[in-house]
């Protein structure tokens, strides 16, 4: 079973993808870690973004895994505070619209996913990486609350303005690639989690898994 949860950042997309693993004991894949990933492989090596193929040679060259629920890169564990940090979230949208980058993080999901009940969360995971899911949801928020949430995360030293600034950026980025948009699949079940608790938007979740 593939359960695909797409939807803008900061709407609790991992929070929830998690907790809906957990409870149903799917296989949890995160899309956005694998292009954070690439970003910070990037930053590291003092890559320059503007560059294509610099980008490019940087995704094929990036080793991502999951190994026994452990992301890892290029073999070593990354953590969450890693892969979220301002300049991580405004450059992996740029890294992201590349469609040969796109390419190469679809296929490695599509490869560990075989064989696997998973749910999986992202911009594109129900409209390109898994068009064919047994079950697609769309999570949204207003762009004010999802900056409050994020904020209140305190992943780095922005101000509230200075992350509802970069929210709406990144939105309108993502949006409007050529390749992999964030769009609503046709027959996708839409949750407003804006005035939800995570528990609240799991529950509707696991209802309309309950449903099939």
């Amino acid at each position: 079973m593939i359960v695909a949860i797409d939807g803008p950042v900061g709407v609790g997309k991992s929070s929830i993808a998690r907790e809906i693993a957990r409870q149903a004991r799917l296989y949890y894949l995160n899309s956005g870690n694998f292009y954070r990933a690439i970003t910070l492989k990037h930053l590291l090596s003092k890559g320059d973004f503007s560059n294509r193929d610099e980008c490019l040679s940087t995704a094929r060259n990036a080793r991502i895994d999951i190994v026994d629920g452990v992301f890892k890169l290029d073999g070593h564990a990354v953590s969450e505070s890693e892969l979220h940090n301002s300049d991580i979230d405004m450059n992996a949208s740029q890294i992201s619209s590349i469609p040969e980058v796109r390419q190469i993080v679809n296929e490695r999901m599509k490869e560990i996913s075989k064989g696997l009940d998973i749910i999986a969360e992202g911009r594109d995971i129900s409209t390109v990486v898994f068009p064919d899911a047994d079950f697609k949801f769309y999570l949204d928020a207003e762009p004010e609350i999802r900056a409050r949430r994020r904020f209140q995360q305190k992943l780095d030293n922005q101000t509230y303005e200075e992350v509802l600034s970069a929210l709406k950026q990144r939105d309108l980025n993502d949006m409007n690639k050529s390749v992999g948009a964030l769009k609503i699949a046709p027959n996708a079940i839409i949750i407003d989690t804006s005035y939800l608790t995570i528990k609240e938007v799991c529950e509707k979740v696991l209802n309309a898994l309950k449903r099939q």
